[in-house]
């Protein structure tokens, strides 16, 4: 019996049909159970079962129906009129189900989760995450899902058109590199993000992110940044100190001095940012420093 399940668990396919395949097949009897559908080998033994529970609406005997094929808990092919939102080839962006020692399932809106390989894998991979995936089928002839999908990306964006610099546009991660980070846009462009350009340098695979554009390319690409322009920042900037001293009863001890790793710790910032938030209090009389100490003018 052992024996008997292992091969059934081996086939993958019925005649012609492959687990993964939607396709459409004729009703050719009914029980209790649901639907059988004519895999078209002359076998009744091959009849592929479409159960009442993977039904979306009503079959009878003759009808032609668009099914999903899958296997079932005990290894069977089986039908489902669910289709997936995605068929070979494609990208789509979607949810994590699960993550294993091995690797992962992906919610493609079929009856049964697709496999997402540990060597497919881009960055940290987590149950309810969204990511940019491809579905295909690997050496077994099992559908399958990778990460990589760049080179796909590049392929299905558009140039940026009537785009110039200080728009805004909004994208999610696909890729990231140790120098930044590529998004595909809602228009569908192809952008990236350095991670000078990003406040706290982090970003996930999957992440949507708004930038401002800095520079659009001759090939149509744009460059996009999330921090916030010079003068916007010193505001900012300032009100954030401002905060700090009146929680400290109008005193803190940080000025012009300070070290810069100390600023980034404190305050989330660079000392040049540092400095001229500091510079733009000090002209609106707000402020004062001495001996290394920033207090509220009185």
């Amino acid at each position: 019996m052992l024996e008997k399940e292992k091969k059934i668990r081996e086939v993958k396919t019925v005649g012609t049909h492959r687990v993964g395949d939607v396709c459409e097949l004729t009703v050719v009897r009914q029980n209790e159970m649901g639907a059988f559908l004519d895999a078209g080998t002359g076998d009744t033994g091959d009849d592929i079962l479409l159960h009442k529970l993977q039904q979306t609406e009503p079959v009878k005997i003759g009808d032609k129906v668009k099914v999903y094929l899958y296997l079932d808990p005990h290894g069977r092919m089986t039908a489902s009129q669910k289709l997936p939102k995605m068929q070979e080839g494609q990208l789509g962006y979607v949810k994590v189900i699960s993550v294993t020692k091995q690797g992962g399932f992906v919610d493609i809106g079929a009856e049964r989760g697709i496999f997402l390989p540990y060597s497919e894998m881009r960055g940290h991979v987590s149950p309810d995450q969204l990511i940019w995936v491809k579905l295909y089928r690997d050496k077994s002839g099992r559908q399958a899902v990778t990460m990589d999908v760049h080179e796909d990306m590049v392929r299905a964006s558009v140039p940026a058109k009537d785009v110039k610099k200080g728009d805004t546009l909004t994208g999610i991660i696909y890729n990231i590199l140790p120098e930044g980070f590529f998004l595909l846009t809602k228009e569908r462009y192809i952008a990236f993000m350095h991670r000078s350009e990003v406040p706290g340098g982090r970003l996930d695979f999957g992440q949507q992110v708004t930038g401002r554009v800095t520079f659009v390319r001759e090939d149509g690409r744009v460059d996009l940044s999330m921090r916030q322009l010079k003068e916007k920042a010193r505001i900012t900037d300032a009100d954030t100190i401002l905060s700090l001293l009146e929680k400290r009863q109008g005193t803190m001890p940080y000025g012009d001095s300070t070290p810069a790793e100390i600023i980034k710790d404190v305050f989330g910032i660079s000392k040049a940012a540092f400095k001229r938030a500091l510079g733009k209090l000090m002209k609106d009389g707000k402020i004062v420093q001495a001996d290394g100490w920033t207090s509220l003018k009185k």
